[in-house]
């Protein structure tokens, strides 16, 4: 997914490595994918090779050079062969994955963003109708004797509880946007 992630943003300009890493420790930690400075260094290596980007070296007064990349047109050409495959929604509401696909392959056109937007919607609200068996779970402890049974139901409840909260405001979110998107003319 990092290699998705360079190439994505790299498609809305030239950056360094440094800049690729700030940004994903800056606006980026938004997404929910974090990644170490020396794991930006390693895949843009790698995209090197692949040549699907290329760098410029910029010379810099009193500091070390600075590798500014871009993409290549392979490299846009993947970006965009990536966004137009078929999105699966990973089971854990609210994954990586889908504000990656919705940020880096909604930029690249409308209806790549709406499309997103309505699987991950659908996914979602099949989700919330699925009969959830927290009660099963609560009935069922039989915990070692350092756990109260009532207490640990208790806790159990709760962390359920906010996860269809958490689920819900999502799924608002999904509507909105949604809604949103397909009502702006382009």
């Amino acid at each position: 997914m990092l290699d998705t992630v360079i190439l994505g943003l790299l498609a809305l300009r030239p950056l360094s490595g440094y800049d690729l890493g700030k940004w994903m420790d800056g606006p980026g930690r938004f997404i929910g994918y974090r990644v170490t400075l020396p794991q930006v260094y390693r895949t843009l290596a790698k995209l090197c090779e692949r040549e699907l980007v290329e760098f410029q070296v910029d010379p810099r007064e009193g500091k070390p050079d600075a590798k500014v990349y871009t993409l290549t047109a392979s490299g846009r050409r993947t970006l965009l062969e990536w966004a137009r495959t078929p999105y699966e929604p990973a089971p854990r509401p609210m994954d990586p994955d889908f504000m990656v696909r919705f940020l880096l392959g909604g930029m690249l056109g409308r209806d790549i963003a709406i499309e997103t937007l309505r699987i991950e919607l659908d996914y979602r609200r099949n989700q919330v109708r699925t009969p959830t068996r927290i009660g099963e779970l609560v009935d069922a402890l039989a915990p070692v004797d350092e756990i109260d049974p009532r207490w640990a139901a208790r806790v159990l409840q709760a962390g359920h509880e906010q996860g269809r909260a958490s689920t819900a405001a999502y799924i608002g979110w999904l509507e909105v946007t949604l809604a949103d998107f397909e009502n702006q003319a382009d």
